[in-house]
């Protein structure tokens, strides 16, 4: 399912830009950084009797393309792990298919890993209609489990006109739709404090060896390099997919991704020993390791970009999502703000992505009413609209984006052709790729906290992949 040639990721909280505002960085970003994919062509248009020949509320669509039933009186949940402004902004999303269609919609807030919250809520006779699963494994498990149902023709057909095959074909299981995927994430990018760099008389990097003399650079102004979300295990498989891919190759990220060669694998060795150039500096950790894996994703963001030219830390990987947590601050996007793409570790600089699809888990009217909307370009022209969010529906106009840096995130995404890996931790069993305190998660926290132990750190990772993978390799 991801056998070709980048990566995508949207995560979890802060699961939601690429480029700077200097036209150096832009024309970088849009030149090689994002190699996701999408084709699809136009949507069918309104009409009054469905309510659909309105303006969106709030910023929404300006001419309705899909045409929704009435469903006056049906009640809908729809779980999600989104959290702040990415969850208020969704639900500005579901107050749209509210006014079009009569429905209510009311959203349920879940916990990671969103299979297990389900789970709970099955067992207890209560699903959610649809929820938004953040992994391609977490939609296997549904349909293995039987929990979630086939998308019917309207959404499909939305699938059909707004995506390429290549996102479609995610969101199946064993040929049959079962996903429709919302929202994508670039998570190949390094955020950086403008005045900072400007202060430090410090270059975008280009290189993994140019971001080492960079952090040396911030670091001897003054300044910790690195803010970094340790708290949040799954930052920490970002940063290592990034290293591995560039380093290793598509080739080999993709047996990894599938579990056809070992963790033990020379090639995992060597990524993580890049890792330890960064991870290993204590002064180039805000709060070192322990402060490091004591601070939550959007902390890592925040404290990135307070405090003027002398923040916590100058700098913060993580995907396009960080303009969520950076609109939180005082610092403007493209100003105060800037980012780079993830530097070349090997000879070709890496794009991971991913994203969140909508699938469901009782099947009716109104839930493939939702699901069709979630396909159209109309809900994700509303959530554009509000930042910090990237569709991988082409037919979203550029003019939804707010800002030239999402503009030119979108343009890359949907101009890059039909060719993108996923996250690898998301392609892996939830076990081991997608839950706290486990797997793989637990192994590159524990690997942050020591990062000399590069041999025990396969190890572990090894023993815990054969467990979910089913034994061996």
């Amino acid at each position: 399912m991801r056998s070709t040639s980048s990566i995508i990721r949207t995560r979890r909280t802060a699961r939601t830009a690429r480029t700077a505002g200097t036209a150096r960085t832009v024309a970088a970003v849009a030149a090689g950084a994002l190699a996701l994919s999408l084709t699809a062509c136009g949507g069918t248009s309104g009409d009054k009797k469905s309510g659909n020949d309105r303006s969106s509320g709030g910023g929404g669509a300006e001419t309705a393309t899909v045409t929704l039933p009435r469903l006056n009186g049906a009640k809908l949940e729809v779980a999600a792990v989104w959290t702040g402004g990415e969850q208020a902004n969704f639900k500005k999303v579901l107050a749209e298919f509210e006014k079009r269609t009569g429905a209510k919609v009311t959203f349920v807030p879940a916990q990671d890993p969103i299979i297990n919250f389900l789970g709970s809520k099955v067992a207890g006779g209560r699903p959610p209609d649809v929820a938004l699963l953040p992994q391609p494994g977490a939609i296997r498990q549904a349909v293995e489990k039987k929990w979630a149902k086939p998308l019917g023709p309207g959404a499909r057909e939305q699938l059909a006109k707004n995506y390429s095959r290549g996102w479609q074909d995610i969101g199946k299981v064993d040929g049959k739709q079962y996903g429709a995927y919302y929202k994508a994430a670039n998570k190949s990018l390094i955020w950086y404090n403008a005045k900072v760099f400007e202060n430090a008389g410090a270059a975008e990097p280009k290189t993994w060896k140019d971001l080492l003399t960079t952090a040396q650079q911030v670091y001897d102004s003054g300044v910790t390099p690195f803010s970094v979300g340790g708290a949040d295990g799954w930052t920490l498989t970002d940063w290592f997919e990034n290293v591995y891919l560039s380093q290793a190759g598509p080739e080999k990220y993709d047996q990894l991704a599938q579990h056809r060669i070992k963790w033990t694998d020379p090639s995992v060795g060597d990524a993580l020993t890049t890792l330890a150039r960064i991870w290993s500096k204590k002064d180039y950790l805000a709060g070192g390791p322990n402060g490091a894996l004591q601070t939550e994703f959007p902390t890592s963001v925040t404290q990135t970009f307070t405090g003027g030219d002398q923040p916590k830390a100058g700098m913060v990987y993580e995907g396009d999502f960080v303009q969520v947590n950076i609109g939180e601050t005082k610092a403007k996007v493209g100003t105060d703000a800037k980012v780079f793409p993830f530097p070349a570790v090997g000879d070709t600089a890496p794009v991971v992505s991913g994203g969140d699809a909508a699938v469901i888990l009782k099947d009716s009217e109104a839930a493939q009413a939702l699901v069709t909307f979630l396909a159209s370009p109309d809900a994700a022209t509303i959530q554009a609209k509000l930042g910090g969010y990237l569709s991988p529906n082409r037919n979203v106009p550029d003019s939804a984006y707010p800002n030239e840096v999402q503009r030119t995130i979108a343009r890359a995404l949907i101009d890059s052709g039909d060719d993108f890996r996923f996250d690898m931790s998301d392609q892996a069993p939830q076990a081991f790729g997608g839950t706290p305190g486990k797997g793989e998660w637990k192994a590159l926290q524990d690997f942050l906290k020591n990062p000399g132990d590069v041999a025990g750190t396969q190890a572990k990772l090894e023993k815990d992949a054969a467990a979910a993978y089913g034994g061996g390799s």
